[in-house]
């Protein structure tokens, strides 16, 4: 029986673990196995990361939202409390946003809220 050499599939499959592998640092962008390991650990980091990042905003803009609030003299859980009653449907982002870029519109909003 010939030998079976595995032909362009397993060539295809290699280049494709190296290009993913590009910008890595030592053999881990050079050599199969340690490229592989690198880049299966990448994908990992990555999945989990796009996960993490949500919360993470979301923690920044209530932070931010609740350091404008004090500066108007009100708290965050009042501040969203009061725009839930309000029926104003502001989202996180965009209040933060509103705190960062413009104060007085945000002062409106409070004002709103309470």
């Amino acid at each position: 029986m010939p030998r079976a050499k595995r032909g362009f599939k397993a060539r295809r499959r290699r280049k494709g673990i190296l290009k993913m592998a590009k910008g890595f640092v030592g053999g881990k962008h050079r050599l199969y196995k340690t490229a592989t390991e690198a880049v299966d650990k990448a994908l990992c980091y990555a999945y989990r990361d796009r996960r993490t990042k949500k919360r993470d905003f979301r923690q920044l803009w209530i932070v931010r939202i609740a350091a404008a609030a004090k500066m108007n003299g009100t708290s965050y859980s009042k501040l969203m409390g009061g725009l839930k009653k309000a029926e104003v449907e502001l989202d996180r982002k965009v209040l933060s946003n509103l705190a960062i870029l413009d104060p007085n519109a945000f002062r409106q909003v409070v004002k709103l809220a309470s």
